[in-house]
This record gives C-alpha cells, sequence and structure tokens, in this order.
C-alpha cells in the first residue's frame, strides 16, 4: 500500500509517498480502507515537530478521515467489515489504510459522501467544546470569530448561530466575508494583515468593538493566534470570555491588564485532550453535531479535493492560510 511519509523535519515538500506492508488488526483494532483525509493546521506543524505530539518518524500526518473497515481483529464486536466509518486518529490518515482503535471512530451516515465525513469530527467538535464547554455560550449573545472563513470558523458561525448567538465574522478578504455571510454570520469585518503597528492594531480594535456593540463580545473564538488577539480581547464585554484555539499567525502577548479591566477570561481549548479525558462527553457532543448536521443546521464545506499524489499541496495550501472552509484528500477510490 501507499503512503504519504514524513522522514524528516520540514515542511510539505519534504513528504514522500512510499510503499509499505498493508497493516495487519491488533487485539482491539480495525483496518480501515482510507478513502478520504481531511487536512487541518495540526497537519502543517506535526511534519515540522512543531505539534505537542511529535510521533516517532516515517509516519504520514493526516488525522481525520473517512473509510470502509476492512478486518475486525479480536476482541471487536461492535464493527463489522464493510462498515463505513469516520472520526479523528491523530495522524497516519494519508495513507491507503490502517490500523486504528475503533473508539475514535463514528458511523458515517448513508447519505453523506466520505469527504464529508472526513471533514467533520475535527472542526466541529473543536467548536462545540470550545462554545459550550469553554465558552458557556447563551442564546441572545454575540460571539466574534477570528479566522471565520477557515475549517473551524465556518462550524464556529454555524454553532454559533445554532446557539442562538449573534455572530461577527473577521476575515482577511472580500472572498472570505462572503463565506462567512453564507455560512449565516450576521455581520464581517475585513482585516489586513498582520503584523501590525501600534496605529493598527488600535484601528483594528476599534473596527471590532463597532462591530460588538457598546456591550462588546460575550464570547471571542479565536483560531488565529498573534497580533490580532489583543486588538480582539480588547474588544470584550463584561465578564466575556476569550477562547485560545490556535496559533497559525504567532503566539500572542496579551496584556493582563485588560483581563481585570473586563473582568474576563482567557480560555484554552484543547480538544483532543478533552476527548481523550472525558470520552463520555465528547461523544454526546458528537451524538449532538449528528443532530444538527442531519436537520442541516451545520454542514462542512469542502472547498477543494486534492488527489493522494496531491498531498502535499493541500498541506502547504493550508499553511499558506488560503484555505476556505475544508481541504480534502482522496486517498482511495
Amino acid at each position: 500500500m501507499r503512503a504519504l511519509l514524513s522522514k524528516a523535519v520540514g515542511g510539505p515538500e519534504t513528504l514522500e509517498m512510499t510503499d509499505l506492508p498493508e497493516p495487519q488488526a491488533g487485539p482491539g483494532q480495525v483496518t480501515i480502507a482510507v478513502k478520504a483525509c481531511a487536512i487541518n493546521y495540526p497537519d502543517v506543524i506535526i511534519i515540522e515537530d512543531k505539534y505537542q505530539f511529535k510521533p516517532p518518524r516515517p509516519f504520514a500526518p493526516g488525522g481525520e478521515i473517512a473509510g470502509v473497515v476492512e478486518s475486525v481483529g479480536e476482541g471487536v464486536t461492535h464493527w463489522a467489515v464493510g462498515d463505513r466509518i469516520m472520526g479523528t486518529i491523530g495522524h497516519g490518515g494519508l495513507a491507503e489504510k490502517i490500523a486504528v482503535d475503533p473508539s475514535r471512530l463514528y458511523r458515517l451516515p448513508a447519505e453523506r459522501s466520505f469527504a464529508e465525513g472526513a471533514a467533520l469530527i475535527l472542526t466541529y467538535g473543536t467548536t462545540i467544546h470550545a462554545l459550550l464547554d469553554r465558552g458557556h455560550l447563551k442564546p441572545g449573545q454575540t460571539l466574534l470569530v477570528l479566522g471565520a472563513a477557515g475549517g473551524v470558523g465556518l462550524a464556529a458561525i454555524e454553532l454559533g448561530k445554532a446557539f442562538g448567538a449573534r455572530v461577527v465574522a473577521a476575515v482577511s478578504s472580500d472572498e472570505k466575508a462572503a463565506a462567512a455571510r453564507e455560512a449565516g454570520a450576521d455581520e464581517t469585518i475585513v482585516y489586513g494583515r498582520a503584523p501590525f503597528d501600534k496605529d493598527q492594531s488600535k484601528a483594528l480594535a476599534e473596527q471590532f468593538k463597532a462591530a460588538g456593540g457598546k456591550a462588546g463580545y460575550d464570547v471571542i473564538y479565536d483560531p488565529v493566534g498573534g497580533d490580532y488577539a489583543e486588538p480582539a480581547l480588547r474588544s470584550i464585554g463584561w465578564e466575556g470570555r476569550y477562547l485560545v484555539v490556535g496559533f497559525p499567525a504567532g503566539i500572542p502577548k496579551l496584556p493582563l491588564n485588560l483581563t481585570l479591566l473586563k473582568s474576563c477570561d482567557v480560555c484554552g481549548v484543547f480538544w483532543g485532550a478533552f476527548a481523550a479525558r472525558d470520552p463520555q462527553a465528547n461523544n454526546a457532543h458528537v451524538e449532538h453535531l449528528f443532530r444538527l448536521w442531519a436537520d442541516g443546521k451545520i454542514a462542512p464545506r469542502v472547498t477543494e479535493v486534492f488527489p493522494f499524489e496531491r498531498g502535499g499541496d493541500a498541506i502547504a495550501k493550508m499553511a499558506a492560510r488560503g484555505a476556505i472552509g475544508k481541504l480534502v484528500v482522496e486517498v482511495g477510490a
């Protein structure tokens, strides 16, 4: 079988298509014939050894897959050969087959494509945990979403609206603003490209404040970081919750006096650790997502599908922050 492997630290250009022996399902495992693998920001940094998890090399990136159960190991009772699956596996998805613990897999509805299935769990799972468990978002509150046209950004817009919030979407282009409005954003902000000097940072804070209204934002969802974080924090409301989701624009340094002045919380969102520590709560969230999906209130937006041979190009596009919605690699036919 073929796998797109990281054999040395570096960018997507260092990935190598390699022939490997087919994996076998050990006790408590299933083997999956991977059909689709979604690309997410962790795939950019895991091959650069900048992610919190550093798997031993060689390894295939790709933490979110959909496919078909090909074999079942000893002790596995809830899965059968031929079952269609979707789920998160950490890494290894850019391979034609993989042996995995089935605890992080879910049944792919018959009416959904493999590309759709590969694009749901990580972004929406992160976001429902962020908004409900960490942000305590309530109907009628105001939510600011940074990087709102990316996978997690569009998920935050859709879930924010599903939970009854007013959603302001901040993006870097008019094209991305259109995507945010299509997802349901009530208002959009187009900001410039960082880095910002002091005056530019102040001007961006005023943009955020104007869209948030006099009371400011109850919840701010930040999967971007960098120079965008402080202007956003300055627009938060009294006892607001600032959700730290990711740092593609860099790790920010926040002036903590702002948290005192607004009596606000800065909350880390580490969905992978939450799912591992409390699988029952995470599974309840996923069931909630499946209901919203069936009701048409959320729908992963797959904007580009790459052939397996161009999996590195998909990661490069994610690294360049050029993606709107989700990028998916078609691994198997």
